[in-house]
């Protein structure tokens, strides 16, 4: 019985990251964000949003990982954001079919 109540005085801490780690990814970040700001300035044609979208999923990405610790994190916070992400893809899936056949009935009256 000893053994069991040998840790309830202390407290258990995450993960521990160097401050070398937030440097480098807020320097990523800053350089995401310089790129960001170059790409709006060149007219890439229909591949803007994606260009856009691809560094802001990037530097959101991140974030995410390093910043919230979730790089660190239990596999049931992995449960949740993997399953977050799912819906949401759901959510933009179900909200583009919705979008790109808007034109397909026509305007009544018309």
């Amino acid at each position: 019985m000893e053994h069991a109540h040998e840790n309830a005085g202390h407290h258990t801490h995450g993960h521990i990251a160097p401050l070398s780690m937030y440097y480098a990814v807020f320097g990523a970040l800053m350089v995401g964000t310089a790129i960001t700001v170059a790409v709006a300035y060149v007219d890439l044609g229909f591949v803007n949003t994606a260009v856009a979208l691809g560094i802001a999923v990037t530097k959101a990405t991140l974030v995410i990982l390093y910043f919230m610790h979730v790089r660190w994190a239990s596999r049931l916070t992995w449960v949740v954001i993997v399953g977050s992400l799912f819906w949401l893809i759901l959510m933009f899936v179900i909200a583009m079919t919705d979008y790109l056949s808007r034109g397909w009935m026509g305007v009544p009256g018309r």
